[in-house]
């Protein structure tokens, strides 16, 4: 049996209040009461994080992703989404199994979902030289 906390909530052993579920994904609040409607997106399939997850399974989560948070605008009295994710331990990623955090907005809702970043340690330039695939 598989440890993942979400594999577990996909197979029915540990509640959650879904919001959406299809045959690829699922949709349902997270529970840490941070702020009003907060979602978690997650493929039923396990995959780690965003490196190993399968281009049609993205896809699918991406495509929830767009069904929830349109629902959330058309029908929920919110304005705009912001969509979160942290792939890999050294990014933030508490829980490994790929998932896609979205925080319905209203307009001065006073919640601060950008990082506050210190600033670039380099040059644009040279850090685009770097990059480029």
């Amino acid at each position: 049996m598989c440890d993942c906390i979400f594999c577990k909530i996909i197979a029915g052993d540990i509640p959650s209040m879904k919001v959406y579920e299809d045959d690829k994904t699922l949709a349902f609040m997270d529970v840490a009461k941070d702020v009003d409607g907060h979602i978690l997106v997650i493929p039923k399939k396990h995959f780690k994080n965003i490196f190993d997850c399968e281009a049609d399974t993205l896809n699918s989560v991406m495509q929830t992703v767009q069904t929830v948070s349109q629902h959330l605008i058309m029908n929920c009295e919110y304005d705009g989404v912001n969509l979160l994710n942290a792939s890999d331990e050294s990014a933030g990623q508490s829980v490994p199994h790929f998932h896609i955090h979205i925080i319905p907005r209203k307009g001065n809702d006073r919640i601060n979902a950008w990082p506050d970043f210190e600033g670039a340690n380099n040059d644009i330039n040279s850090v685009y030289e770097s990059l480029k695939i």
